[in-house]
């Protein structure tokens, strides 16, 4: 069986998430370890921190994002979530929302959840159409939240004071907290997510996500898109009926939508072979279906490689800077 062909391209993606997700959990069981040897007074960890953790810090990436640009530096504290942040907004521009579908670990259990619902109940609902699309809008507000903010209206002494607080230096700490001493309204809004993924496709994702939605923005300049042979198309419609977004593909030529993850279940679902393919458009010839994750997740993993290369990867904080800030924690949090 051909792993990497058309049909089987999901079940390949499937296996990359879970890898990613399982990774991504180790990372977090690592630091854990790390935060209560602190928290034990423990004269030394009995793991290292590891940095891949600041990948949970968006809003503080787009803060340090900032201060790059303004004052010409990576900030020392956390400088992994900046590398982290800037690998996936390369990934978006240069392969699709690619992050959402084959990395991203709220996305890989938000598509478990919509599955379990789907046995459960038979099938997936659908939202009303003019409603899908006012409430698609809730992320890109979101989004220009956090952009008008940070971005356009923090001035460039209040990013760098800003980063070099102890609030700053202990958000990861605050992160793990999040989900493990989760307050009773986090369970209860993680609780309503969960039902509604159930009944809906990846609602959190679809609706309010910002980084989704900054993404999807982003993603339209990239040069890999879903092209459509009409030619050879049946209109058979099973890529729209598939396309977990909720695209027409069926009626497009060239799929230009920012809600396009580049998950390939439209190229999967094609009952006919070299209908549908990613590819860039400067590229003629046909594209084999496992080159553009290849193209994907060899973006990410250069990126990070170079971080790490470049000296911008662990922080300067130290474990007796741990040790120091950690107790303030409760009184950093409000």
């Amino acid at each position: 069986m051909n792993l990497l062909s058309d049909k089987n391209i999901t079940r390949v993606r499937l296996l990359v998430q879970w890898l990613f997700l399982l990774w991504i959990i180790g990372i977090g069981i690592r630091f854990g370890l790390f935060i209560t040897a602190v928290e034990q007074g423990n004269p030394q960890p009995f793991f290292s921190r590891p940095a891949g953790v600041e990948g949970f810090l968006p809003i503080g990436a787009l803060t340090s994002l900032k201060h790059w640009i303004v004052n010409g530096e990576i900030h020392p504290v956390h400088p992994a979530a900046l590398v982290i942040f800037l690998a996936i907004l390369l990934m978006s521009l240069l392969a699709k929302k690619s992050f959402c579908s084959w990395i991203c670990p709220v996305g890989t259990l938000s598509e478990a959840v919509h599955k379990v619902g789907a046995r459960l109940m038979g099938r997936n609902f659908r939202v009303w159409r003019p409603l899908d699309l006012l409430l698609q809008g809730i992320k890109y507000l979101l989004l220009f939240f956090f952009v008008k903010i940070i971005l356009l209206d923090m001035p460039a002494f209040a990013v760098g004071a800003f980063l070099d607080t102890p609030y700053w230096a202990v958000s990861d700490a605050k992160m793990l907290h999040f989900f493990t001493r989760m307050s009773a309204t986090t369970v209860t809004v993680l609780a309503v997510l969960t039902l509604l993924s159930l009944v809906y496709r990846t609602v959190w994702c679809r609706y309010f996500c910002p980084y989704g939605a900054l993404l999807g923005i982003l993603s339209l300049l990239s040069p890999f898109k879903i092209r459509r042979n009409p030619q050879t198309c049946s209109d058979c419609r099973q890529c729209s009926q598939a396309c977990p977004a909720g695209i027409s593909v069926h009626t497009k030529t060239t799929v230009v939508s920012p809600e396009c993850t580049g998950c390939l279940t439209c190229v999967a679902a094609c009952p006919h072979q070299g209908v549908l393919a990613m590819q860039p458009s400067f590229w003629k010839k046909p594209v084999p279906v496992w080159v553009f994750p290849a193209v994907a997740l060899t973006l990410f993993m250069v990126s990070i490689g170079a971080g790490m290369a470049s000296g911008h990867w662990q922080t300067v904080l130290t474990y007796d800077d741990y040790r120091h800030l950690l107790p303030m924690l409760p009184y950093l949090s409000h």
